[in-house]
């Protein structure tokens, strides 16, 4: 049986490893808002959607605000860490992550489900995981 010529949906995987933890780190934990915004175009689309437990954030400029807002919300040494690997395939990927204080306890942890299109993030959910009791 001859084989199918390669379709776009063939192509090759996005690194979720990199722009997932790229996000946490350059993104989310970048204090800098020249930086962030660099990061930003790097790593979404011209026009990304984040979804929070509690929002809809439309556009580059208004996720650097909100990861901002938390990093000033949270103290001078909050920050997010990976957890494990980032797994995904055929334009989704995820990676969880914790967050709190360098050195200090850890105040929240979830995960980042990303859904990738041409290299790029173009939507993102934040999913954060219910407090222990």
């Amino acid at each position: 049986m001859p084989e199918s010529p390669m379709t776009a949906a063939d192509a090759a995987e996005p690194d979720y490893e990199y722009l997932l933890r790229s996000n946490l780190e350059r993104v989310f934990n970048e204090r800098d808002p020249v930086r962030r915004a660099a990061a930003l175009d790097e790593l979404y689309v011209a026009e990304p959607v984040m979804y929070e437990p509690t929002n809809v954030v439309r556009g580059r400029a208004a996720i650097a605000d909100v990861a901002g807002k938390l990093l000033e919300q949270f103290g001078p040494t909050f920050r997010f860490t990976p957890v494990g690997t980032a797994l995904g395939h055929h334009g989704l990927g995820s990676l969880q992550w914790q967050a709190g204080p360098n050195g200090g306890a850890i105040v929240v942890t979830g995960a980042d489900v990303a859904e990738v299109v041409n290299g790029r993030i173009a939507r993102l959910w934040v999913l954060l995981d219910q407090p222990a009791s």
